[in-house]
């Protein structure tokens, strides 16, 4: 039987996640994430080095975003760099805080906006403007960890660049932002869990220059089973590629909601086979699963 934490004492959770780059070093951006839920609200503040290194210089909190006064600093995060096992440090980081688990959260959010923005040559960012093609070829070679990372940077992906109209949202300051510019990104993320019946109602949405996704799954909450999985995608990196993994959500249908799933998952939709997001997205409402 699932019980999610979040949802004892009510029947319905939500939280919203707001997050942001600034270029405010010529070598580094400021990344900037507010989340928040019926119960608290973090904002957590990175200077981070752009791809490869995705190195954070310094960090600062503070709960109850909108409260005055300025972020207080966050030296145990300073020199972590965001690649594999930057949630167990984010998480040793916060431990002894309030808000540590939403803190985290807001860690990976940091983590993976430092996947949207780098810094390449301006001469060399113009040429987004040439279209799809020329973007694709920016995007792995401003971010050392996107081929393969997902179907639209694997081979099979690239190969359709050949076969069918691809458009795509990218403009060049995401490759060479100018200097001091603000809110060069940003995303808005709505996660949503309610109780209905005997059936748990699970809801995903993310929002920005590049992305548009909602989700929605439906978990039989005595069997601990997906019984309903779709998903909408209004605007793609690029449509025509992307498009393609899109309908792998269907095969969770039938999967069971276990300590398991998310490494299923890689398998069903993520991958170079899959996308990436659609995996996020599903992987970040499993965490709102968890019983802590």
């Amino acid at each position: 039987m699932i019980d999610p934490v979040v949802l004892r004492g009510r029947d319905r959770y939500e939280r919203a996640i707001e997050g942001w780059v600034d270029n405010t070093h010529a070598d580094a951006f400021t990344h900037t994430v507010r989340l928040e839920d019926d119960d608290l609200g973090v904002e957590l503040s990175a200077v981070a080095t752009p791809s490869p290194s995705y190195e954070i210089r310094e960090a600062r909190y503070r709960l109850h975003p909108a409260a005055a006064g300025a972020l207080a600093p966050l030296p145990a995060l300073a020199g972590a760099r965001m690649v594999a096992g930057f949630t167990r440090r984010a998480g040793e980081a916060v431990a002894e805080l309030a808000g540590a688990d939403h803190l985290v959260d807001a860690a990976i959010e940091i983590a993976r906006l430092a996947r949207q923005v780098t810094k390449l040559p301006p001469e060399r960012a113009a040429r987004a403007t040439a279209g799809p093609w020329e973007c694709w070829q920016l995007d792995t070679t401003g971010w050392i960890d996107l081929p393969n990372s997902c179907f639209a940077y694997s081979d099979a992906g690239r190969a359709l660049f050949a076969t069918r109209e691809v458009t795509t949202p990218m403009v060049p300051d995401l490759y060479s932002p100018p200097p001091g510019a603000c809110r060069v990104f940003v995303r808005r993320k709505v996660a949503r869990l309610e109780r209905r019946g005997a059936r748990l109602a699970l809801f995903n949405s993310m929002y920005d220059n590049v992305h548009g996704f909602e989700l929605r799954y439906e978990v039989d909450l005595g069997a601990g089973v997906i019984v309903a999985a779709e998903s909408r995608t209004p605007r793609l990196p690029y449509l025509g590629i992307c498009t393609e993994p899109q309908a792998r959500i269907a095969s969770l249908v039938g999967q069971a909601v276990d300590p398991d799933l998310r490494k299923r998952m890689q398998a069903l939709i993520g991958g170079s086979s899959g996308c990436a997001q659609l995996y996020d997205l599903t992987a970040d409402l499993l965490r709102l699963l968890r019983l802590y």
